[in-house]
């Protein structure tokens, strides 16, 4: 089983929430990237369908950013 599906297995639940809930179509995109700048091969045009304007070469910091924020956050809470 390849990785996109597996996410897409994974969030599939979320999504039927989501439309339950708020009564609007979902829809899982998975956007893979890694801190090093490498991407999957179909991301281009996964972010097309996301409505705005985005880069390619933002989402590897954003992972970082992210990420940092997390660990951040979890080890200010065990002090």
């Amino acid at each position: 089983m390849s990785c996109k599906r597996k996410h897409k297995i994974k969030y599939k639940g979320l999504c039927i929430e989501i439309q339950r809930i708020r009564n609007v179509k979902c829809m899982i995109i998975p956007l893979i990237t890694g801190a090093t700048g490498i991407v999957t091969k179909g991301l281009k045009k996964n972010l097309e369908v996301i409505l705005g304007k985005h880069s390619v070469y933002s989402l590897p910091q954003t992972a970082i950013l992210g990420t940092s924020h997390m660990i951040r956050k979890v080890l200010q809470s065990e002090i």
